[in-house]
């Protein structure tokens, strides 16, 4: 159990800085937040020598962590799939995103992620507009692109708040 001021305990100190960061990671996607709030809660365990957060549940909690983090690579696709997009979408959105995130890159990160976007978006609806020569499908395709991104960063804050409700009742309650 941590004694004295909690600010005066090293691990304390560097599991709320990983937690914090790993909140913004949660809405800024260039952070992995989940796998930041883990390795906070990790840092905290260690710091109490596991009398409050046990192994056990830092299992479940990578779990999670794993599960939000690579929301995005399942979850995209699968979206992009379910709206009639096959692989070749998904691949343009991949290559589209590289190119556009360097294309931008010399506005320093708010270019690189505005520009991944845009190339994403850029990449999945000009594939599909060349595949079905039509702007509609061009932009249904771009549509699905849009709401893969918007449900795997849902996935991702809802599971860090997840995790940092599971670590507060251990750690505190």
């Amino acid at each position: 159990m941590m004694t004295g001021n909690f600010f005066a305990n090293p691990a304390a100190n560097l599991a709320l800085l990983l937690i914090l960061v790993g909140l913004v990671g949660a809405v800024v996607p260039v952070l992995p937040g989940a796998l930041f709030i883990w390795f906070g809660i990790l840092a905290w365990a260690i710091g109490e020598r596991f009398q409050r957060i046990d192994w056990l549940t830092l299992v479940v909690l990578g779990v999670f962590a794993l599960l939000a983090t690579f929301s995005e690579f399942w979850l995209r696709p699968l979206v992009q799939l379910r709206a009639g997009f096959g692989w070749k979408n998904i691949l343009a959105a991949i290559v589209g995103g590289f190119v556009g995130g360097f294309l931008l890159s010399e506005i320093p990160i708010a270019g690189t992620l505005f520009g991944a976007a845009i190339g994403s978006l850029l990449g999945t609806g000009a594939v599909t507009y060349v595949e079905r020569k039509s702007l509609r499908h061009a932009a249904r395709a771009a549509q699905s692109y849009l709401v893969g991104c918007a449900l795997s960063s849902l996935i991702e804050i809802v599971f860090s708040l997840l995790m940092l409700a599971i670590f507060a009742w251990r750690a505190f309650l």
